[in-house]
C-alpha cells in the first residue's frame, strides 16, 4: 500500500477522549508513568501518537496546510463575499472564529502529548537494555522535534503566546497562565532543534529505526532550524543576528551532502500525491492515508487536493468531486508567464479543470477551446476567467494511482510537504546576502541549483542563473524565487509577514489587479476582498481566541484585535 501507517494502538487509551483546550488537557490512563513506558516499542507506539497530531484537520490536514495561508499576493479564496469560512482567508474574522480557536487548540494539545511523551519515557529509561536506550533516545529527539514545530507555528502566526513546557503548567488555574516573551518561545525551539541534530541521524544513515518514514531525522532538524532562525531575525522580533545563526545551519546541511534536490521537479508531486517517500528532497512531510475516508476522526486522511487542487466534477465509482476553493492570482501567473523557460509555471497553476469526463481549459461559456486557448496566452484577454486557475501541484486526476485514490468530494490520501530541500537552499542564500550586505559565491551557487532544475537543468545556465546583482535585488530576486518554487505550499504568508511587508504586498497587490483589470473602487464584481479587510499593525498576526482571552485574565490581545 502506501507508507507507514499511523493507526496506534494505544491512542485511544491514551488520548482518545482528551480534551482539546491546551488549559485542561487531561491524560486518562489509570496507569501510573512509572508502570507505563518499559521498553522502546511501548516508547514508540506512544510517540507515534505525538506524530498523529499532524493529520488533524485543525493542523495539516487542513488550516495549517492552505486554509489559514491564503490572501497573499499569489492566491486567494474562490468568491467575493466574506460568507461562512471565507472569512479567515479574507481577514475578515473576529476573535472568536472557530478555525482559529481550533488551531491553537491542536498545536497546543500537540505540545501536551509531546512533554507527556518526555516525562514518561525519562522515568525507566535507566532500566532499558542497550538498544532499547539508544533507540529510545532517537525517540527523545524526535519529539522535542514534534514539539519545536507545534511551537514554531504558535509563535510565528501569534507570537504572543504562553510556553508550556511541563504537562503539569496544564493544570494550573488559568488566570496564573501568562504569555512569554517570543524571543523565549524561540529560545526554547532552538534548545529542542539543537538536541535533536546532535542525537537523531540522517536519513540515509538511519540503522536504528526500522520504519523511519515521515519521521524526523538529524537534516529535518537542520532544516527546520534554519527556518526557525529565519523568521526569527525577522519581523517581528527582528533578532538579525540570528541571520549568521541561520547560514550556519543551513550550510551545514547542505555540506553534509546528504540531502539534494530531485532532478525532475515533476517528481514531487508524483511522489507526494502517492505516498512514495523519498528523503533526498522531502525534510518534513505530513502523511495521509486512509483506505476508506469513513466519518471517524481516527481516520488519518487529509483535505489536500481537494480544497487546492483542481477543479472537478465527480463520476460515480471513479472520482469525487474536487472544490478548488484557491485561485492562482492573475498578476501573479502574468508575471511569471514572462519568464518560459521556467517549467514549474505550467507544474504549478492549472489552468483548466476536470469537467465529467473531459479535460477543458478554463474559459467564458461563449468560448471555444481554441479561443480559450489564445486567450490563455494572451494577458489581455479574458482575466476574469483566469482568475480561476488554480493550484496544479496536488492534481488528483493527473497524478493520483488507483491504489491511492479516495472516491471522496472532500478527502483524500495525498501527503503535505511542511519543508522541502530547495527551501533550504532559497533561506541560505537569504541568510547569505543578509549577513554580507550582498550576495556571496555560496549565495548564489544555492539559488541558482533551485533555478536550474525550475528551467530543466538546461546546458545553457545563463538562461537561468543570476549574477551581478546587488543586496536589494538579490533580496527581490530571493523573494521571487521564493513564490515560483514554493508555491501554494503554505509558506508565502508567514514569508510576507516576516519580511514586514505583508500589508503593502497586499495593497500593492490590489492595485495591479485593478490596473489590469481597468476596474474601479467600487466595482462589485472585484474578488480580492482581502485587501479590504486587511488592515497594518493587525493582519500580520491572528488573535489570541477569545475563549483563552477570557480565560486567561492575564493574556494581553494582540494589536488591533481588542
Amino acid at each position: 500500500m502506501k507508507k507507514t501507517n499511523i493507526i496506534i494502538l494505544i491512542l485511544a487509551l491514551m488520548f482518545g477522549t482528551v480534551s482539546c483546550d491546551f488549559l485542561t488537557e487531561q491524560s486518562l490512563t489509570e496507569v501510573e508513568s512509572k508502570d507505563y513506558i518499559t521498553n522502546a516499542k511501548e516508547a514508540e507506539s506512544v510517540l507515534l501518537g505525538v506524530y498523529r497530531t499532524l493529520i488533524e484537520d485543525a493542523a495539516y490536514g487542513m488550516n495549517l496546510s492552505f486554509f489559514l495561508n491564503m490572501g497573499t499576493d499569489i492566491s486567494q479564496v474562490e468568491g467575493s463575499t466574506t460568507e461562512n469560512w471565507r472569512n479567515v482567508p479574507t481577514n475578515a474574522f473576529p476573535t472568536t472564529q472557530s478555525h482559529i480557536q481550533e488551531t491553537w487548540q491542536v498545536l497546543y494539545k500537540g505540545v501536551y502529548r509531546a512533554n507527556d511523551f518526555l516525562e514518561r519515557i525519562s522515568v525507566n529509561m535507566d532500566s532499558f537494555t542497550e538498544e532499547d536506550y539508544m533507540n529510545s533516545v532517537i525517540y527523545i529527539a524526535e519529539a522535542r522535534c514534534l514539539r519545536a514545530m507545534f511551537y514554531f507555528e504558535l509563535v510565528r502566526r501569534w507570537n504572543n503566546i504562553p510556553l508550556m513546557t511541563s504537562t503539569a503548567m496544564s493544570y494550573e488555574h488559568p488566570s496564573t497562565l501568562l504569555q512569554a516573551d517570543p524571543r523565549a518561545v524561540y529560545e526554547f525551539i532552538e534548545k529542542d532543534l539543537l538536541y535533536a541534530i546532535e542525537v537523531l541521524p540522517y536519513a540515509a544513515d538511519d540503522i536504528y529505526r526500522s520504519d523511519s518514514r515521515y519521521r524526523f531525522s538529524k537534516g529535518s532538524a537542520m532544516g527546520l532550524l534554519a527556518k526557525v532562525y529565519c523568521t526569527w531575525a525577522g519581523w517581528p522580533v527582528q533578532d538579525t543576528d540570528k541571520w549568521q545563526a541561520a547560514a550556519d545551519i543551513a550550510g551545514r546541511l547542505i555540506k553534509s551532502g546528504k540531502h539534494d534536490l530531485l532532478p525532475d521537479y515533476e517528481q514531487l508531486w508524483k511522489n507526494t500525491c502517492n505516498g512514495i517517500w523519498d528523503p533526498t528532497e522531502s525534510l518534513i512531510e505530513i502523511s495521509f492515508y486512509s483506505p476508506t475516508a469513513g466519518s471517524g476522526s481516527s481516520d488519518p486522511c487529509g483535505r489536500i487536493g481537494k480544497w487546492n487542487g483542481v477543479r472537478t466534477t465527480a463520476l460515480a465509482g471513479v472520482r469525487g468531486s474536487c472544490a478548488a476553493n484557491q485561485y492562482a492570482l492573475l498578476t501573479f501567473t502574468t508575471e511569471w508567464k514572462e519568464h518560459p523557460g521556467d517549467l514549474r509555471m505550467n507544474l504549478s497553476v492549472a489552468n483548466y479543470k476536470y469537467s465529467n469526463d473531459k479535460v477543458l481549459i478554463c474559459k467564458g461559456s461563449s468560448d471555444t477551446e481554441e479561443t480559450a486557448l489564445a486567450n490563455d496566452a494572451n494577458p489581455l484577454k479574458k482575466q476574469k476567467e483566469k482568475q480561476t486557475y488554480t493550484p496544479a501541484k496536488w492534481d488528483e486526476q493527473k497524478y493520483v494511482e488507483a491504489s491511492n485514490r479516495l472516491i471522496n468530494n472532500d478527502k483524500s490520501n495525498i501527503n503535505w510537504y511542511f519543508l522541502r530541500y530547495s527551501d533550504v537552499l532559497l533561506l541560505y542564500a537569504e541568510a547569505l546576502n543578509e549577513v554580507y550586505g550582498g550576495p556571496t559565491t555560496e549565495a548564489y551557487s544555492a539559488i541558482n541549483k533551485v533555478r536550474r532544475r525550475g528551467y530543466g537543468n538546461p546546458d545553457d545556465t545563463s538562461v537561468c542563473d543570476l549574477s551581478g546583482l546587488d543586496y536589494e535585488s538579490f533580496r527581490e530576486a530571493v523573494r521571487k524565487e521564493r513564490a515560483y518554487e514554493l508555491a501554494f505550499e503554505g509558506h508565502r504568508r508567514t514569508d510576507l509577514v516576516r519580511w514586514g511587508i505583508y500589508y503593502e504586498t497586499i495593497q500593492k497587490t490590489d492595485n495591479e489587479l485593478r490596473a489590469l483589470w481597468n476596474w474601479s473602487e467600487n466595482n462589485t464584481s472585484y474578488n480580492y476582498v482581502v485587501a479590504k479587510y486587511t488592515v497594518k499593525d493587525k493582519s500580520e498576526l491572528l488573535p489570541i481566541p477569545q475563549r483563552e482571552k477570557d480565560l486567561c485574565k492575564q493574556f494581553k490581545q494582540n494589536p488591533g484585535w481588542e
